[in-house]
């Protein structure tokens, strides 16, 4: 651990009043004792931090008006980009791979553009900005999700917990705000935060807190009364904060608690993201009571140049069985830092639903299209579908992610393309009617003699770099077009790509391309995707879910995941439509395909009354 860090020490509080928001706590003596064990006391332990590039974008500012026309337009001065959380000290908010086009590069959409992008079964608020998932939890019979929320605007700021119920984490209630920001420790946003249950069956959430002085610390909350299963009031707890950043950690470089686990040694643990120069860091701290905490003396783990560690997760995984564990469950590490996404995915969070011993995961999706589009749609941000997380025995390297079963409850309709022969140069319309809301499950087998008999084939391929899926190799791309219209003007294909090296090793790629997915301008378009391993014996297999604007895709039973998210201008409502391609000029693939349309879930408000 860095030398600045040397003095960093624990911290004991006393009770303190609940009073206005410029009361500040008593001086806080520290101590700090070893850190011991931690590699050794997790059995198939996972630590994931979000360490994708911090996403940024501009801010619309108010219209002006044509002196002679009368019409309203947005001021070009308007669209500068202007930070929507670094400010304040967490990541950017925003779409910052936009460039920031003046008002002639602004799209102009229509409200059936921007009603399209409205997902139809995944988690969002009625309106608003949303980001990260905060502490999911199981209580008597119902799954809570708290958020972070804007209650004011479809942009970042006021941050405040919503919070939603329900019975199979498909179809949701929302409830009012758990926590709103409203105290000196809290007043600049009730931040990202993780639930723990006590051995007693007790709740405690910690959470990050933007104070008044702009400086994060971590505060404890829990539930007025255990015995409501809404859980729907929340207390402070009157001492809070209960951490404040140690010496050597920035005020700005301190937060998002993790999930709390049980030591062998009678105490809990909590991980806490920090940096020290440009090293992300993950700190430790150990407590008794959730009010007094000890800082460990090193850090669970650092990686040089990542910058800030934010939504740090850590959890155990089954080596053996198809279950999943409790955070407390004691073994040995076994991985750290495996990548969850490679599209469009950030701050995620884990939990354990001891109803069915699954371990969950969210993730938030932010909006990749301008601000100035999701103040005229009134919203921002969607949840990914939940998904279980297991260890993948087969490559013994992997976990496998994959939506929660419940999700299928939403399928309606299907229909089966079986044997569907794709020689080099094919495309398939695939004829299901309205392709805006599906479940598709499809494989693809190939001449496997082919690949073994060439000697190199694309050796330097890179999905987001070798030219998408209209670029044309000797065994790839393959797979699926979705949300296309008719002349695949838009098109959003997601693909495998097979290369060969000269060792005779082929590595296969799964890609999302979404450089044709808009005509919109003022939309960023990626090629996402990574390699993905298919072993000896395996078809190729895809499952992608297409809800209006997000698009997830899995490949190999999961093993690798891209979220992306899509603004069709053309391809919506009845015109967007499903195609089979093979671009590749050395092989025939054979595909079968089962697709589902899939209803919309329910999701409104619990009848305790309507929150404003």
């Amino acid at each position: 651990m860095a030398a600045d860090l040397e003095h960093a020490t624990s911290t004991s509080y006393s009770l303190l009043p609940d009073s206005d928001h410029h009361h500040h706590p008593p001086s806080i003596s520290q101590r700090r004792r070893p850190f011991t064990l931690l590699s050794s006391i997790f059995l198939s332990m996972l630590i994931f931090s979000s360490l994708i590039a911090l996403i940024l974008n501009r801010h619309s500012q108010p219209h002006t008006v044509d002196d002679e026309t009368g019409d309203r337009a947005p001021a070009k001065e308007a669209f500068k980009p202007i930070s929507r959380g670094v400010s304040q000290g967490v990541s950017e908010k925003s779409n910052f791979q936009l460039s920031s086009p003046g008002a002639d590069d602004i799209y102009p959409w229509t409200n059936a553009m921007l009603s399209w992008q409205r997902t139809g079964f995944h988690f969002q608020p009625p309106k608003n900005w949303m980001n990260d998932p905060n502490g999911p939890l199981y209580h008597m019979g119902w799954y809570h999700l708290f958020y972070q929320y804007n209650p004011d605007a479809a942009v970042w700021g006021n941050i405040t917990w919503g919070h939603a119920i329900s019975k199979d984490l498909i179809n949701w209630q929302h409830l009012p705000f758990a926590m709103v920001p409203d105290h000196w420790y809290d007043i600049n946003g009730v931040w990202t935060g993780s639930a723990t249950l006590l051995n007693d069956g007790k709740i405690v959430m910690l959470y990050t807190g933007d104070t008044d002085q702009e400086v994060q610390v971590q505060n404890l909350a829990y539930p007025a009364n255990l015995s409501d299963p809404l859980l729907l009031d929340w207390v402070k707890y009157p001492g809070n904060p209960v951490l404040l950043p140690p010496p050597g950690i920035g005020a700005k470089d301190f937060r998002d608690p993790t999930t709390a686990w049980f030591n062998p040694n009678g105490k809990w643990r909590v991980g806490l993201g920090s940096k020290v120069n440009k090293t992300g860091i993950t700190l430790v701290y150990e407590t008794t009571d959730f009010t007094s905490f000890e800082l460990l003396d090193d850090v669970m783990h650092a990686v040089p140049g990542t910058g800030m560690w934010e939504c740090v997760d850590f959890y155990p995984v089954s080596t053996t069985e198809s279950n999943g564990l409790d955070t407390s469950f004691n073994g040995k590490d076994v991985g750290i830092g495996l990548r969850l996404d490679y599209g469009k995915y950030y701050a995620s969070k884990t939990f354990y639903d001891q109803s069915t011993q699954r371990r969950i995961l969210w993730g938030w999706t932010g909006e990749t299209d301008s601000e100035a589009a999701d103040i005229l749609k009134g919203w921002a941000s969607v949840q990914t579908i939940p998904r279980e997380v297991v260890f993948d025995k087969k490559t013994g390297t992997n976990i496998l992610q994959w939506p929660v079963k419940e999700v299928e409850k939403l399928r309606a309709k299907n229909t089966k393309f079986r044997k569907v022969l794709l020689k080099p140069g094919s495309l398939v319309p695939l004829e299901v009617g309205l392709a805006t809301q599906l479940d598709i499950l499809a494989t693809f087998d190939i001449d496997k003699t082919a690949v073994e008999a060439a000697m190199e084939a694309d050796v330097g391929y890179n999905c987001t770099t070798s030219g998408g899926s209209a670029a044309r190799g000797v065994f790839g791309p393959f797979g699926l077009i979705v949300v296309a219209d008719e002349s695949l003007t838009e098109q959003t294909p997601v693909y495998f790509y097979i290369a060969k090296g000269a060792d005779g090793v082929a590595t296969t790629y799964f890609c999302a391309d979404e450089s044709k997915s808009s005509t919109a301008a003022d939309v960023t378009k990626i090629i996402y995707g990574s390699s993905v391993p298919v072993l000896h014996g395996e078809n190729f297999s895809m499952r992608l879910l297409v809800d209006h604007s997000i698009v997830e895709s899995f490949a190999q039973g999961g093993r690798t995941v891209i979220t992306a998210r899509v603004y069709p201008t053309m391809a919506i409502y009845s015109a967007a439509k499903v195609f089979l391609f093979n671009n590749a000029t050395g092989i025939s693939v054979t595909a079968n395909v089962n697709v589902w349309k899939m209803n919309s879930a329910q999701i409104d408000y619990f009848p305790l009354g309507r929150q404003h």
